[in-house]
């Protein structure tokens, strides 16, 4: 009876158990055949809608990238993907400022000995930045090998700085640090001497009527006074009454801070200011676990890049495409979107794939997103940001060369997301594709895409990123140079990495000193 008893158990037991297996192999297998839905030729197709000339570079903002915003969208909702925007729409619209100096309004008078002489913006002087105001006050040369730790703030306090600089030359040593110790330091206005020849300088001086946008009408740098270069030839006159030339001041081999008795300086520049907004891109797609559902993997590009410039010496291309950067990413977005998006792919927690916009500007989009979250920051478990993954690297580290069968992956030493991605690709041997460690950190890539703006916000991050090379920030950046079936086989990388993630019971944990590096305190 007992053994007879024993068997009736073990079939009835076996019985239960084969629709199990049988439904385990099922979703196992619909989750192979929805990574199959990532080809090359998907990507190579989606590279060249959205880094098409006619997108004209897809600056922020821009008609290419609001059409592009617009591609993506209808892409997520033709998935099934949920609008994660604002007002049940798939776009987080954030605010930015447009400002345009008026140069013809614009000067800089320079007052000494009983004389009035102004440098004109349409052929003197460019703004370099900081507000358009009107504001002035007496003159102190600065020249030399200024230190900015040694700066005596007595002399610079509510004065207009005249910084004689060599700009036939690099900057000098500390230079980038020493404007802000200025501005510190109480400068009213900062003027750059400039020597630059003729050429060169009105060069510079074509671009400065062109729109300056910034985010949220906010500023976005350190500069918070007028900073300007004015041509030296405008001020010899004043150097002369002065006792002294900018060439002399350019060669002196210590440390110069002179006050310029009886010279005062009024910067007056006027612009026009035009609000407008940015678009994100959000669609969601819902986890099939009933509680997991309200927590989220986020999947991260930029679809921005730099707009149209000056063609390149030599060249006739005045679009910057941005094919690697990133179109190579916001396709990936979408791939990634369609594949998970399959009968049997969705995993148990919520995804959000998100691009972005104002990437180029200083990680605008994914900053008002972080501070803005459509969902709470606390539900997101992970962010893999996917920025440039269309090329191999130029740039070499000892044995360690980007070829097609690897893609650097940079965070990996924060959390146990470098872990899980290590089991994940040796668990698909046949994707050829080895995920390796940052290979340049004394580059910072880690802050310097939209990654960070959700690390610093306490979420963990995966960066995939080929390196930069030759065709970075360039209009060379083209289709034509996209390696999709590498790409091709990133994503899939990415899709096993998401189906582990979305499924497993736990979320990925912090490394207790990153956490305390990286994270902001929150606010109150």
């Amino acid at each position: 009876m007992t053994t007879i008893r024993a068997f009736g158990t073990m079939a009835v037991l076996a019985l239960a158990a084969a629709p199990l297996a049988a439904q385990m192999q099922n979703g196992s297998a619909a989750v192979t055949r929805a990574a199959a839905t990532i080809t090359e030729a998907d990507v190579a197709r989606r590279v060249n809608i959205i880094a098409h000339d006619s997108m004209m570079g897809r600056d922020t903002p821009s008609r290419g990238l609001e059409l592009t915003a617009q591609y993506i969208a209808d892409e997520f909702k033709r998935f099934g993907l949920k609008p994660g925007g604002e007002n049940g729409t798939y776009f987080q619209r954030y605010p930015i400022t447009s400002s345009q100096l008026d140069v013809a309004a614009s000067h800089i008078g320079f007052m000494f000995g009983g004389k009035h002489v102004h440098a004109e913006f349409a052929k003197d002087a460019r703004r370099n930045g900081g507000p358009a105001v009107e504001v002035g006050g007496p003159a102190v040369l600065l020249a030399g090998p200024l230190d900015a730790k040694s700066l005596d703030a007595s002399a610079i306090r509510d004065k207009v700085v005249l910084w004689a600089i060599d700009m036939t030359k690099p900057m000098p040593a500390g230079s980038n640090v020493l404007g802000p110790s200025l501005i510190a330091a109480g400068a009213k206005a900062i003027i750059v001497v400039s020597n630059r020849d003729s050429t060169a300088f009105a060069q510079r001086l074509a671009g400065q009527a062109r729109p300056v946008t910034t985010l949220g009408g906010a500023a976005t740098s350190q500069i918070t006074v007028p900073f300007v270069e004015v041509h030296e030839r405008v001020l010899a006159e004043m150097f002369a009454t002065a006792g002294i030339s900018a060439a002399e001041a350019r060669a002196s081999a210590t440390p110069l801070v002179r006050a310029l008795d009886g010279v005062r300086v009024m910067v007056d520049m006027k612009e026009s200011k035009k609000e407008g907004s940015a678009p994100n891109t959000i669609g969601i797609l819902e986890g099939s676990d009933p509680t997991l559902k309200n927590e989220y993997l986020v999947f991260t590009a930029h679809m921005d890049h730099d707009g149209t410039g000056r063609p390149r010496q030599g060249t006739t291309d005045s679009i910057w495409n941005g094919a690697d950067d990133d179109a190579s990413g916001t396709v990936g977005i979408v791939e990634l979107a369609e594949a998970f998006a399959q009968q049997g792919a969705r995993p148990k927690r919520s995804i959000i794939f998100m691009t972005v916009s104002g990437e180029e500007k200083g990680l605008w989009g994914s900053r008002w997103f972080s501070d803005h979250p459509t969902v709470p920051l606390a539900s997101m478990v992970a962010n893999f940001n996917l920025d440039m993954i269309g090329r191999n690297s130029g740039k070499s580290k000892g044995d360690v060369k980007q070829w097609s069968d690897t893609i650097v992956v940079i965070g990996k030493e924060h959390s146990d997301l470098g872990t899980t991605l290590n089991r994940v690709n040796a668990a698909h041997p046949e994707l050829r594709m080895n995920a390796i460690d940052d290979i340049w950190p004394e580059e910072n890539f880690y802050r310097r895409s939209d990654h960070f703006n959700f690390a610093r916000k306490g979420v963990p991050i995966l960066f995939f990123f080929n390196g930069t090379h030759d065709d970075y920030h360039q209009p060379s950046d083209s289709p034509d140079k996209i390696d999709a079936e590498k790409e091709s086989r990133i994503l899939k990388l990415l899709y096993f990495l998401g189906q582990d993630i979305g499924n497993a019971a736990d979320r990925p944990q912090w490394k207790p000193e990153s956490y305390k590096e990286i994270v902001e305190p929150p606010t109150s």
